[in-house]
């Protein structure tokens, strides 16, 4: 019913019945023949008329009557008639000569109601289009001036009900949040111990990490009333609105208390206050006082707990972080591999997948991705088997849906010359080469040429199985910019001409060496010092300045420090490369023949120096490979990047370089170089397998 209320036809439908009826009225449902005047007289004078009514309005005399005989039955549809005659006394002599029946009728006034309605009916229909058009720019929910009242949605039972079941890879988060479902159905356990419930509790983290979806749990779990409102909801074109449905929200939350508000994307409304972020007259400030008030003010709000989400913690008002208002802050971080696997878990319930599917492995490689991030890739893997008329989702279509969400979709019909062809293959065999053969890297999990997305081929490499690390050493980062320079030098080397296909290579290594000697204090020159102003962690946006608290000598010296890092590391590719010059030249042919090798196929020949299996029948299974971003580039480096410290924390990392605990000092991996070209026997090798 709501829904045809708010349906523009049925305002239509009002104003054509509204019309009708005053047009029934004005007619009053007379079907009679308009009649001239000098066609009056004439059918007088002719005694073709046998009865008159007249009436006198002030002017004229309005005339009904009937006549013995239609004159014109094409022109007058009845022998019934009316017309208007001018007050003469030579009309009313005529009529008394001719002899007929006539009635003279007393004046009357027009109809009160029929005046009325022609009167207002025009300002009716103007004020209800004007109420409907304001109706609609508050949005489909609101009410006609109903400005002030809150939108927060009850959640109801009858809607598709989220549990704590649904939730994966938040083990800890959830955890936290559970304990506020026990106090509102159990209070007395709390109580008895003195304890207090939280009154507010923020969920912040990376887009995608499910925090929307925590809150929506809450409500399914919680068994009280459960408002649910935006942040951008409070604040609209006019001054005051804010701060009148923040007041709403919460007498409406007092009636049903206990309950549960949650205010999804609590930024909108919760900036910060200061100089030059918006004056008193700020009507989002307003809006944020009333917040505070109402959290925590003179008045108390008991049975009442507030749940916010937001990706910016960073930009919220301190008064609103506070304890007293929200006294815990819940961190809802990417989930690590035991996370991914059930998180996968989860989405897959739905999902028929075949036997070859092993959700242990995906979530390996999927290193960074956050719960949106691995629905979506299910979802993608769903829609490529549908594709191709299977029954089941097999690893062939996860490993396609991985290439498409990481890269994009596969270039079947971009056309690539012979060249180009092979300085991809040596680009991309250079970084597979010193990825393979450094100690303690990361495990290469696929290389192809095939151009995918913008780019031309990519290298994959994954973190070594079981883990997920939080802190990366020198040397690990070390080898990590050995890797990323180790397209470049194989171009130098193999192909004799450079390329633009290093582009993104450059600019990741140039910000690992950056942030080395500028945030982790790693240079042995400048020492364990920071240089620039760091502004912490932040899910969202990037800093519109940066704070150089530092003199130009020293800036200098960092620049400098910078040059002579990537010098060192671009001499040890070269060097890793020249030594291992037959493995480069035989996955580059491989790479040119088969177009994409896996993991074992890799492993397979740099120790065998052949394929067993011919891999080119992967290629219509859609095990295919990836490719970058990077305009310019002709490859794509993707390395599903550890969990490391600071800003470099579990993300996906479009690089494909190793990161790996070679031995610190320069002579001690020159040695491991030299040993490592030995192939089968290499240590180092087999522990990395």
């Amino acid at each position: 019913m709501n829904r045809f209320i708010k349906n523009t036809g049925f305002y239509l439908i009002i104003i054509l019945i509204t019309v009708g009826i005053v047009n029934i009225i004005s007619n009053n449902n007379e079907q009679r023949s308009e009649l001239t005047y000098d066609v009056f007289r004439s059918q007088l004078e002719q005694n073709n008329i046998t009865e008159i009514s007249a009436r006198f309005d002030g002017y004229t005399y309005f005339i009904t009557g009937k006549m013995k005989v239609n004159p014109d039955p094409t022109r007058y549809p009845s022998t019934e008639f009316w017309t208007r005659a001018p007050y003469t006394s030579d009309l009313i002599q005529k009529i008394e000569e001719a002899g007929i029946t006539e009635k003279y009728l007393p004046m009357e006034g027009q109809s009160i109601w029929i005046t009325l309605l022609t009167t207002l009916i025009p300002f009716i229909i103007m004020f209800a289009l004007f109420f409907f058009l304001l109706n609609q720019a508050q949005g489909g929910g609101g009410k006609v001036m109903n400005f002030g009242k809150s939108r927060a949605k009850l959640y109801t039972e009858d809607k598709k009900r989220v549990t704590f079941d649904d939730v994966a890879g938040a083990d800890e988060e959830k955890q936290e949040l559970v304990e506020i479902v026990e106090f509102l159905k159990d209070p007395r356990k709390f109580a008895s111990l003195g304890a207090r419930i939280p009154k507010g509790v923020l969920l912040n983290g990376p887009p995608g990490t499910g925090k929307t979806l925590l809150a929506r749990a809450v409500a399914g779990e919680a068994g009280v009333p459960f408002f649910s409102i935006s942040g951008s909801d409070f604040v609209e074109m006019f001054v005051g609105v804010g701060a009148s449905r923040v007041r709403d929200l919460f007498e409406n939350a007092k009636k049903n208390a206990p309950c549960i508000i949650f205010i999804d994307e609590i930024d909108a409304v919760g900036r910060q206050r200061g100089a030059g972020l918006g004056g008193g007259h700020d009507e989002r400030e307003q809006t944020l006082n009333q917040l505070l008030v109402e959290m925590d003010g003179f008045g108390a709000n008991e049975g009442i707990i507030i749940i916010a989400a937001t990706n910016r913690p960073d930009i919220l008002d301190p008064a609103l972080l506070r304890p007293g208002r929200f006294d815990r802050q819940i961190t809802v971080d990417r989930p690590d591999l035991k996370g991914r696997e059930a998180v996968l878990r989860v989405h897959a319930r739905n999902k028929p997948l075949a036997k070859d599917v092993k959700l242990d492995v995906l979530a390996r490689y999927t290193t960074g991705f956050t719960g949106a991030d691995l629905e979506n890739l299910l979802n993608e893997a769903a829609l490529i088997a549908a594709r191709r008329n299977r029954k089941e989702i097999s690893m062939a279509e996860l490993d396609e849906a991985f290439d498409r969400v990481v890269v994009g979709t596969q270039k079947k019909s971009r056309v690539i010359s012979e060249r180009e062809k092979r300085t991809i293959a040596y680009h991309e065999a250079g970084h597979a080469i010193i990825g393979y053969y450094v100690r303690h890297a990361d495990v290469i999990h696929k290389v192809t040429i095939v151009p995918r997305g913008r780019a031309g081929g990519y290298a994959m490499m994954i973190p070594k199985e079981g883990e997920d690390r939080l802190l990366q050493t020198k040397s690990e980062l070390l080898d990590r910019v050995v890797g990323l320079l180790g397209g470049r030098v194989a171009e130098e080397l193999f192909i004799g001409e450079i390329g633009t296909g290093a582009y993104d290579d450059f600019r990741k290594a140039t910000q690992i060496v950056r942030s080395m000697i500028t945030e982790y204090g790693m240079s042995d020159k400048l020492g364990p010092l920071q240089f620039g102003n760091n502004q912490g962690h932040v899910f969202l946006g990037r800093d519109l300045a940066h704070e150089q608290n530092y003199s130009d000598a020293i800036a200098y010296e960092i620049d400098q420090e910078m040059q002579s890092m990537i010098r060192e590391c671009y001499e040890r590719a070269k060097q890793i490369l020249q030594e291992h010059a037959d493995k480069v030249h035989l996955l580059a042919d491989a790479l040119l023949k088969y177009e994409t090798l896996d993991r074992e196929q890799i492993t397979e020949l740099l120790e065998t120096g052949k394929l067993s299996k011919d891999p080119l029948g992967f290629g219509d299974d859609g095990q295919e490979d990836t490719a970058k971003e990077a305009a310019d580039s002709s490859d794509v480096k993707v390395n599903i990047q550890q969990q490391s410290s600071g800003n470099e924390a579990n993300k996906l990392d479009f690089d494909r370089v190793k990161k790996d605990n070679a031995p610190a000092d320069e002579a001690d991996r020159d040695k491991e170089s030299a040993q490592d070209s030995s192939g089968e026997g290499n240590p180092d090798h087999n522990n990395k397998e």
